[in-house]
């Protein structure tokens, strides 16, 4: 059965990407829904919950209001939030109750927006896409909102990274580690979207020399950027010395891109390693390990990503139909230890466990790779 989920996990749902690009932001978060969602995002996908302040809350619809469509409650309530919070800016997020009712979230946002002169976006997430998704359309409609005038270019190189999550990245260290290699290299990094930099950093971006999408929720504000302001853009996640040698190089020639994804190019085929997870992570990572041992690697994508960005072996499986018959060719997988029971017995498995997918299960054993492979190459 197709889009069923068995046996493995599933991995967080859109209205969490949301909450996790916005979390650090300053703004307000309402998921609307009846009640689950807020503490599903908050005890499985929200690693920072207990270490940082952020307003998220939840609307508690209820079934009355959801028959009816009393959408003036859920607006003169979020008013009354934002008297007593005084937000940045504030973010609507559905869920499937909403979405079968038909609510819109843009208008529902307007009128929030004209009534208390704080920015506010409606997001018409419905829990039945991935936190990529999720990430994605809260990531550009913060630029559209807020990234809307000319800043005036650094005299040094310089990049955002777009797509940072702890959904993507957990918190051990590999986001600053990545920032520090690009530093380490004259590479400034302006903004880190969203991790890491608040709102007022984030509006800076387009005084960099491009963008670095690290996660494929990155790549709907790179081309705004792009759009908006005539900003190159570059795509791949640093891992390993050789790949990130290499992304650093493409970097300092960015005014020759022929192909902005990186770990697209010179792949090995007929590929008995196989790594499944997010679009760009899974992809650099693939490459990265090509780079290390000279064996072909295929990247397996179970979260949204465009064929056209897919090397030559590589594939996207969704689903666990789709999976199977992909990973009983396979001799070794790396992926996060929730997919090891679909996996077969005869292939070696290296766990690498991923937020987005196992929540917080693994979290003391995610490695931080950026410039070192050795947790997966003294496994194989």
């Amino acid at each position: 059965m197709n889009q069923t989920a068995r046996i493995i996990s599933t991995y967080t749902a859109d209205v969490s990407g949301v909450c996790s690009a916005l979390f650090e932001l300053g703004g307000m978060s309402v998921i609307h829904d009846a009640s689950g969602c807020n503490s599903t995002y908050n005890t499985h996908d929200e690693p920072r919950w207990y270490d940082y302040d952020s307003m998220v809350f939840l609307s508690g619809i209820s079934e009355m209001e959801a028959i009816m469509g009393d959408d003036e409650k859920l607006i003169q309530d979020i008013i009354s939030a934002t008297e007593q919070l005084s937000p940045k800016f504030v973010a609507i997020a559905g869920t499937p109750i909403p979405m079968m009712i038909g609510t819109d979230f843009k208008a529902i946002a307007s009128v929030i927006e004209k009534q208390t002169g704080i920015p506010a976006f409606g997001l018409a997430t419905n829990g039945m896409h991935t936190y990529v998704q999720g990430i994605s359309i809260a990531l550009e409609a913060l630029a559209k909102k807020f990234v809307i005038n000319p800043v005036e270019k650094t005299k040094n190189l310089s990049v955002n990274l777009l797509g940072v999550t702890p959904l993507d990245f957990s918190i051990n260290n590999s986001v600053q580690h990545m920032r520090e290699i690009l530093e380490n290299n004259q590479i400034q990094v302006i903004s880190c979207w969203s991790m890491g930099d608040n709102l007022e950093q984030l509006q800076l971006a387009p005084s960099a020399s491009l963008n670095l999408v690290v996660s494929y929720a990155g790549l709907s504000v790179a081309e705004y950027l792009k759009t908006k302001f005539n900003m190159p853009y570059l795509i791949a996640r640093p891992y390993g010395k050789k790949f990130t040698s290499e992304i650093i190089q493409e970097i300092k020639n960015f005014s020759n891109i022929k192909n902005p994804v990186l770990f697209q190019e010179n792949r090995l085929q007929n590929a008995k390693m196989i790594t499944i997870g997010e679009g760009v992570s899974s992809g650099s990572l693939a490459k990265a390990l090509e780079l290390e041992t000279g064996k072909a690697v295929k990247s397996v994508i179970a979260t949204e990503f465009e064929q056209a960005m897919l090397a030559h072996d590589d594939s996207i499986a969704r689903d666990e139909s789709e999976l199977i018959p992909i990973l009983k060719q396979a001799e070794i997988i790396i992926a996060d230890p929730l997919y090891q029971p679909i996996c077969p017995k005869s292939a070696k498995f290296i766990p690498l466990g991923h937020e987005g997918f196992s929540g917080r299960i693994y979290h003391d054993i995610m490695p931080d790779m950026t410039d070192s492979l050795d947790w997966i190459l003294n496994q194989l």
